[in-house]
């Protein structure tokens, strides 16, 4: 199968392969053809997937408030269809049981939900991520009694940074000291497969960044020898691996890098034009379809070159353009000065955040730029016009 040729330049990409998004309508409006069909929304393309899978990889590139407010709202829709387990990324397995409680308490404990985030990962203070919790607490309390409820299930570890201050490259040694239960993406991938895959019957959303999600799909970069180098199997390649076709990848959308490594629109833009034309809030198919075969983006480098949208993804959610996307919200109680020594001595790998941050400010500051997601997406905006 010959797959598309990659455009040379970004800018050109844009108007190109939107067009070819939408031009079929055009002619089949024009030819007196039934108009191509809407495509499902977002939620309900999401809960169709489970008609071919068991667990759904669900890609997310962090800290964006409308794929969590996205993901509240899923909730009932998950439940209803039989899926009673959201699994996330950022949470214990050693506070599966406080969460437990947490969320079949007759009263909702912020308290503690800011701990068991905190516990995980001392920097992620954003209010969405909380407000999962108390999302799935509040339709548990909907339910009649004998009715089985929803569960978030962690399937990450506590990560002890404590000796690592990033003044050094990683090495083994190193790295088993922070991750003293294995890597993080193999405990992950065995959480999920004692608590989803090998029981008969049951269904799951993993919420992961978009690196752990991939299940076909492998990233590759250039070694400087001509040669690429491909990445180490994520959480969704071992679960592809031993669970072949009971789990698939689908992405919120997310820039993918350009061969220089700037956010790019995936498709050179197609679709989000497509999602422009239905009024966003859709989910599109990859699987067999022509936009399955567009290109990731424009100028994708020699190591992804003739990489299609359908390799890397089973389907794709357009909540809203780049343009439109905000951060998540700062919760501005979860940390204290009481907190620092120990935010201090576990701040998430510090050699690839810049060292350890001085202060409390410093580490404030710090989540306040994370959040300015306008200014990390705007290499990849597009005019509201289609230009």
């Amino acid at each position: 199968m010959t797959r598309p040729v990659l455009l040379t330049h970004p800018r050109a990409a844009v108007p190109t392969l939107a067009l070819a998004a939408v031009l079929p309508l055009a002619l089949a409006a024009a030819c007196g053809a039934p108009p191509t069909p809407r495509p499902p929304a977002a939620d309900d393309f999401l809960v169709s997937r489970f008609e071919r899978a068991d667990v759904v990889m669900l890609s997310e590139d962090h800290r964006i408030r409308q794929n969590l407010e996205f993901v509240h709202a899923l909730i009932p829709k998950l439940h209803a269809a039989g899926v009673h387990t959201l699994v996330m990324e950022f949470g214990a397995e050693e506070d599966q049981a406080r969460l437990d409680s947490l969320l079949s308490a007759p009263e909702y404990d912020e308290a503690v939900a800011r701990d068991l985030l905190f516990a995980y990962n001392v920097g992620w203070a954003w209010k969405e991520y909380l407000d999962v919790y108390r999302a799935a607490w509040a339709f548990n309390r909907t339910l009649p009694e004998d009715a089985r409820p929803f569960r978030v299930l962690n399937m990450s570890y506590r990560y002890d940074w404590s000796e690592y201050d990033g003044s050094v490259a990683r090495t083994p040694e190193i790295d088993a000291k922070i991750f003293p239960r294995g890597a993080p993406d193999v405990f992950r991938a065995g959480l999920v497969a004692r608590e989803i895959l090998d029981r008969p019957g049951e269904k799951a959303v993993v919420l992961t960044g978009t690196v752990h999600a991939f299940t076909r799909f492998r990233p590759s970069w250039p070694a400087g020898d001509g040669t690429c180098v491909t990445g180490d199997a994520g959480l969704g390649n071992l679960l592809h691996e031993r669970y072949p076709g009971r789990v698939l990848a689908v992405a919120l959308h997310h820039p993918m890098p350009a061969a220089d490594g700037t956010p790019s629109q995936p498709a050179g833009g197609a679709l989000e034009s497509l999602a422009e034309e239905q009024g966003f809030g859709v989910g599109i198919d990859l699987v067999g379809t022509p936009e399955g075969s567009l290109p990731v983006v424009a100028d994708a480098g020699p190591c992804r070159e003739g990489t299609t949208m359908g390799d890397v993804y089973d389907g794709y959610l357009v909540l809203a353009p780049f343009d439109r996307l905000d951060g998540c919200t700062i919760d501005d109680a979860f940390l204290t000065d009481a907190d620092w020594p120990t935010a201090y001595l576990q701040y998430p790998d510090p050699n690839w955040h810049g060292g350890r941050p001085a202060s409390l400010d410093e580490l404030r500051a710090r989540i306040r730029a994370y959040a300015d997601v306008r200014a990390a997406y705007s290499p990849a905006f597009r005019t509201r016009n289609g230009s």
